[in-house]
């Protein structure tokens, strides 16, 4: 499954990919998350992995960030894996005038098992919640500035 999601953030591209490249903020744009914490490589950089924990509802997910591109401010990409779950993240930075940054969000998803039947079920859920993250990073860094 692929989509695209994209928001316009009202915020120098700059200052948008500071806030964005900061994972001591990211709780206070993903209140799901429990734990950030780096498992190898030089964190921030291409190859380095990264445990993140969220919680959902009443359970615990874990996945493994690996990054794979870091060509800031235009790019960032990386792959998220947790049980039966591959995302592919690529996002992209775009100046839309002096305060104004477009982020696209291309994602695309392997699944297996469950969540294989669960993607089929509800293709837009995945959609729908990339979007959400991006809509709280916009009211969050918008607060920043």
């Amino acid at each position: 499954m692929k989509f695209r999601t994209s928001i316009t953030i009202d915020l120098p591209r700059d200052r948008m990919v500071q806030l964005f490249d900061d994972p001591t903020t990211m709780k206070e744009w993903q209140p799901a998350l429990i734990s950030f914490e780096p498992i190898g490589g030089t964190p921030g950089q291409v190859g380095a992995k990264s445990r993140l924990r969220y919680r959902m509802g009443k359970r615990e997910i874990e996945m493994v960030e690996t990054i794979t591109e870091r060509d800031l401010p235009r790019a960032f990409c990386g792959t998220y894996e947790t049980g039966g779950v591959w995302n592919e993240v690529r996002n992209t930075f775009e100046e839309a005038g002096p305060s104004r940054t477009i982020w696209h969000s291309d994602n695309e998803f392997r699944m297996r098992g469950f969540m294989k039947l669960m993607a089929l079920l509800m293709p837009g859920a995945f959609k729908k919640e990339s979007a959400r993250i991006q809509e709280r990073f916009k009211a969050w860094a918008e607060k920043q500035s």
